[in-house]
């Protein structure tokens, strides 16, 4: 089954296509196949949006517990800095194709943050996903607040099938991670840190160009790290050595830390218990390894068991 092409984003309009300065939240469907220009979005409310994800949700089967990595996923995907958004649709496109139709793992929404486009623009990139976060964290609450509503009514009509049928689930890659990260950390803040509700049943963060000790437990528990594990049921980072962008953003940068994409995290052993790492160096291609994690079927099934919440010990 084919499900929808979903797109928000807080990217201003630029002629037929989405630009690179920051405005309000807007939704979109593209029902066209053409995917690279805006004519060929539908401009939805936030209402209409919502009520899209509920009836794809809907049609998702109700998958018995002991079957619970056969559970389809409503997801995220957050590209990174250097994106026009045109190159952030032809990836959406991509992976909503191989991973979640061919896969029947669910519905992918595209969130396109208004990166720049080019290498040149890392740090304005940066501050533009900090000032993303916000705007993407509004939507996480407003989807906690759907979820808890769908599971008290049906605990109260004791009508579990009346719950939740998808798992939620986000793919954040390169400084796309740090929008999530600053986002989920809004979201906690937001929701008084809920301890009985996970917001997120799966985040996957590959090529994650943020701090490679955001997770030890020796953080306060208001930090970044502390709070995503948090409302996170699972964190698994994809990472790899041969990542020369994240080289070039640890070296000259000097953020004072490695970036977790590059070196996996600082130390295993302290960090939160559902925070793991995978190193993907012998699954991808070495040209390009920054994006390489989307490009190779090898890392591409490793992502899929990884959403699907195969435990780690039997991942490859």
């Amino acid at each position: 089954m084919a499900y929808a092409r979903l797109m928000m984003t807080n990217r201003g309009i630029s002629g037929d296509g989405l630009g690179d300065r920051l405005a309000e939240m807007r939704y979109f469907e593209n029902k066209t196949g053409s995917m690279k220009t805006l004519a060929s979005w539908q401009r939805l409310t936030k209402k209409q949006f919502v009520e899209r994800l509920i009836e794809i949700a809907s049609q998702f089967p109700l998958i018995p517990d002991d079957k619970n990595e056969d559970q389809q996923h409503v997801s995220v995907f957050v590209h990174g800095y250097n994106n026009s958004w045109q190159a952030a649709v032809t990836r959406y496109e991509q992976l909503q194709t191989e991973l979640y139709d061919k896969q029947q793992l669910g519905q992918l929404v595209l969130f396109t943050w208004p990166s720049n486009g080019s290498p040149a623009d890392y740090l304005p990139d940066r501050e533009d996903a900090r000032e993303s976060a916000s705007a993407f964290a509004r939507e996480l609450v407003d989807l906690h607040d759907h979820l808890v509503t769908m599971q008290r009514a049906a605990a109260r009509l004791r009508e579990p099938p009346k719950g939740c049928r998808a798992k939620v689930s986000i793919i954040a890659h390169s400084l796309g991670n740090y929008v999530v990260q600053k986002a989920l950390a809004v979201a906690a803040r937001t929701m008084n840190s809920p301890q009985l509700m996970t917001l997120i049943t799966q985040l996957a963060m590959v090529a994650a160009d943020v701090d490679n000790d955001l997770f030890q437990r020796d953080k306060p528990v208001d930090s970044d790290g502390s709070l995503i594990a948090n409302v996170c049921y699972r964190v698994g980072a994809l990472y790899t050595g041969l990542d020369q962008v994240l080289g070039a953003s640890a070296g000259l940068k000097h953020f004072g830390t490695r970036r977790l994409g590059r070196s996996g995290l600082a130390d295993r052993d302290t960090v939160w218990d559902n925070v793991f790492d995978i190193d993907v160096s012998n699954l991808i291609k070495k040209e390009n390894a920054h994006s390489a994690v989307f490009e190779s079927p090898q890392s591409l099934k490793l992502l899929e068991q990884v959403l699907r919440g195969v435990d780690r010990a039997h991942l490859p």
